[in-house]
């Protein structure tokens, strides 16, 4: 974008103020988070349409957690209020390396030292012109996945799939 596109007050120092400020802030009021970007070239989906990826080695970053969002902010969002889901949003920095919806992030408990929960990235959105963070919407990942699903070609196999009605 050119000057003459925004407006004369917006230059491309004060945004990157803008960021370190945000940056800061994570420092100073935020919640410290191990982030996980999926590798490039190895994203696959299993049987029910869930991303299923190799992840870069874990980074921590600041995150500012907004637990319970209003509908106010949901609407600033352009994301639908009327569904009455109960969403988590983080606000993380916007130069985050490889973001996109299907990143984890592993929240540490507060309550004790037991291990961190993982959250996937579903939603992501920025509602300025020169962002400083970007608001993603997380969801929950449960450990317990099932397996891959085993292919199995018949085309080279004379073996009945069908059950005839006479062995009932």
């Amino acid at each position: 974008m050119e000057e003459r596109d925004t407006g004369i007050l917006l230059h491309k120092q004060d945004i990157e103020l803008h960021r370190t400020w945000f940056k800061e802030m994570t420092k100073l009021i935020g919640l410290n988070v191990l982030y996980r970007a999926p590798k490039e070239g190895l994203k696959n989906w299993d049987i029910h349409g869930d991303l299923d990826a190799k992840y870069e080695t874990p980074m921590l970053t600041g995150v500012i957690f907004d637990e319970h969002p209003s509908i106010w902010t949901m609407k600033k969002l352009g994301w639908a209020v009327e569904q009455q889901e109960q969403m988590s949003i983080i606000h993380c920095a916007y130069d985050l390396p490889g973001l996109q919806a299907g990143s984890l992030f592993i929240i540490p408990s507060g309550i004790d030292n037991s291990e961190g929960r993982v959250f996937r990235v579903v939603r992501m959105s920025t509602i300025q012109v020169y962002p400083a963070s970007i608001a993603c919407e997380i969801a929950p990942e449960w450990e317990d996945k099932q397996e891959q699903a085993d292919i199995e070609d018949f085309s080279q196999s004379d073996f009945n799939v069908l059950e005839t009605e006479d062995n009932f």
